[in-house]
C-alpha cells in the first residue's frame, strides 16, 4: 500500500500533521507533495521544521496565479508525480486550489481520492473555496466528515453511507499535541512585549475581503473602533496579500499594531493567550473553539457553523460598527462551550481507515 498526500498551503500543513505522523510511526509507504500554493515552498520549509515532519519528497513551486493559471499548473505537475509513484490513494485536505487539483488528477488517473475534512459549506458559491470542497467531495472514495453536520450534509446530497466516515478534525490533534511545544519552545509574548488576555488577535486573508476596497476599509475601521473603545492592543500578523492590498488602497492602519507572518507554534501561542480573536479563517474559528478563546468572524457566513452554535463564534460580517458590536458581545463570553471537533484522534482514525481499505490489496 502507498499513499500520497498532497497538500499547498500552511493550514493543510497544520491539519495533515497528525496524518503525516500517524504514517511516519507506524512506518507506512507514503510520500508527501507539495504544490506551493502559497508563494513558494520555500517560505512553507519552516512549518515542517517547526512541527518536525519530514520535508515533502516532492515540490512543484506552482506560485500564485489565476485560479486557472494556478490549478492547471498544479494539475501537470501532480499529474506527472502521480503516475510516476502511482499510489493506491490519495489524501487531500479542506477546500484549496491545491485541494481541488489533487481530486481531479487522482479521480481522472482512477486512483482512489480520500478527502480530509469533508462535508463542509458555507452556502455561498461565490467563495471559490465553496466550489472547491464540493467538487473534492464528489469525487472522492472515501470522505473524513470531522462532525456529525457534516457527514449529514454529504449524505443529503447522495454520497453513499459506505464511504462517509466520522472522524473528528484533525485540527484539534494539531493544537493538542503542539500547544504544550510551543509553551516550551517559544515566548512570542515576551517578544512583542504582550501580556496574556491583554491584547486582541485578528488574521484577515480572504480574497473576498482583502481585494475589496469597501470591505477591507471597513474591516480596518472596525479594529480601529474595537481598539479605541476598550484600550488593547490590536495584533494583526499579516498575510503578504493583505498587506500588498493595505497598500495599494493607501489605507491608514493608525491604532493596528501589524507584525510579520508568524510561523505556527508562534501563532498558536499568541492565540491561545488572546483576550479574543477577529478572523475571515476557516481555521481560526476552529482553533479558537478548541482553545476556549472567544472568535468574532469577519464574514456573513460561515462553513463552521458548529462553532456559532457551541457559542465559541460569532458572525459580525464585515461593517465596521458590527465588527464593535459583535467584540462588545463576545469579549466577556464565558469559556464554558464543548468542542464539536473530537477528542484530538482524528489522524489516527483516518490512518486506521486507510489502512483497512487498502492494506490488503
Amino acid at each position: 500500500m502507498k499513499i500520497a498526500i498532497i497538500l499547498g498551503t500552511r493550514p493543510e500543513i497544520i491539519k495533515m500533521s497528525p496524518v503525516i505522523r500517524e504514517c511516519e510511526s507506524r512506518g507506512l509507504d507514503y510520500f508527501v507533495l507539495h504544490t506551493g500554493q502559497h508563494y513558494s515552498y520555500n517560505l512553507d520549509k519552516i512549518f515542517f521544521d517547526e512541527l518536525q515532519l519530514p520535508q515533502p519528497r516532492y515540490n512543484i513551486d506552482v506560485g500564485s496565479g489565476s485560479h486557472a493559471e494556478q490549478t492547471g499548473k498544479m494539475m501537470i505537475g501532480i499529474e506527472n508525480k502521480i503516475i510516476q509513484e502511482h499510489p493506491d490513494i490519495v489524501l487531500v485536505q479542506g477546500d484549496t486550489n491545491s485541494v481541488l487539483a489533487g481530486s481531479i488528477v487522482a479521480a481522472k488517473l482512477h486512483i482512489d481520492v480520500g478527502h480530509v475534512e469533508a462535508g463542509l459549506r458555507s452556502y455561498d458559491r461565490s467563495m471559490p473555496e465553496e466550489i472547491n470542497r464540493i467538487l473534492s467531495d464528489h469525487c472522492a472514495d472515501i470522505l473524513f466528515a470531522p462532525t456529525e453536520r457534516a457527514q449529514g450534509i454529504l449524505l443529503n446530497e447522495g454520497i453513499e453511507a459506505d464511504k462517509i466516515f466520522l472522524t473528528g478534525n484533525t485540527i484539534v490533534d494539531a493544537v493538542y499535541q503542539n500547544v504544550k511545544v510551543a509553551e516550551d519552545s517559544i515566548d512570542i509574548l515576551k517578544k512583542l512585549d504582550l501580556t496574556k488576555n491583554r491584547y486582541f488577535l485578528v488574521t484577515v486573508h480572504r480574497q473576498e475581503n482583502v481585494d475589496c476596497y469597501d470591505k477591507l476599509y471597513s474591516i480596518i475601521k472596525g479594529m480601529q473602533l474595537v481598539h479605541e473603545k476598550f484600550s488593547i492592543p490590536v495584533i494583526f500578523p499579516i498575510h503578504p496579500r493583505t498587506k500588498k492590498q493595505i497598500t495599494t488602497f493607501g489605507l491608514n492602519t493608525e491604532g493596528i499594531r501589524l507584525v510579520e507572518p508568524l510561523g505556527f507554534l508562534e501563532f498558536l501561542q499568541l492565540e491561545s493567550n488572546a483576550r479574543l480573536v477577529m478572523t475571515d479563517s476557516g481555521g481560526a474559528q476552529e482553533e479558537t473553539c478548541v482553545l476556549k478563546v472567544p472568535c468574532v468572524t469577519l464574514r456573513n457566513n460561515t462553513e463552521r457553523p458548529e462553532t456559532v452554535e457551541v457559542g465559541s463564534n460569532i458572525l459580525a460580517g464585515v461593517e465596521e460598527e458590527a465588527i464593535l458590536s459583535a467584540v462588545t458581545v463576545m469579549i466577556n463570553k464565558e469559556n464554558v462551550w464543548k468542542n464539536p471537533f473530537g477528542v484530538g484522534q482524528a489522524g489516527r482514525k483516518i490512518v486506521d481507515i486507510v489502512i483497512d481499505k487498502y492494506a490488503q490489496r
